[in-house]
């Protein structure tokens, strides 16, 4: 029977919402999605690229309370309310990733939480 151990740290954003940050069961961890929300003052920081350098660094911090790194994530989906804005992420993504790359969806959505212009989620697999 898989074993579930809840994923939670200070360092990203508390949930806003009926959810852990991240759930982890066996060597799989799903992260939860992360807005551009600031960890500490729990505001949203300003402008796209600022957002997608947050959702990352977001996603780095919840990677990171589960023992593992934004180098394990299998599987990334992006939310974006302007797909024009697609060209950035992929520039900044290259900053927090390397090859071989993630699998990756982007899906265009009409709105996001407290407004955010782009949310990612994840699935992150624990190497030995």
């Amino acid at each position: 029977m898989p074993y579930k151990i809840v994923i939670q740290t200070p360092d990203a954003p508390a949930a806003i919402g009926t959810y852990s940050q991240a759930v982890r069961v066996d060597d799989t961890v799903y992260l939860s999605g992360q807005i551009g929300l600031d960890p500490i003052t729990m505001q949203m920081v300003e402008g796209i690229d600022a957002q997608i350098h947050r959702v990352f660094q977001n996603l780095r911090a919840v990677a990171t309370a589960a023992d593992s790194s934004l180098n394990d994530v299998v599987k990334l989906n992006v939310y974006l309310t302007d797909l024009s804005n697609f060209s950035r992420v992929n520039e900044i993504m290259a900053t927090y990733f390397h090859m071989p790359y993630p699998a990756r969806a982007a899906v265009g959505v009409s709105a996001l939480p407290r407004g955010a212009l782009v949310e990612m989620d994840g699935v992150l697999c624990m190497q030995d």
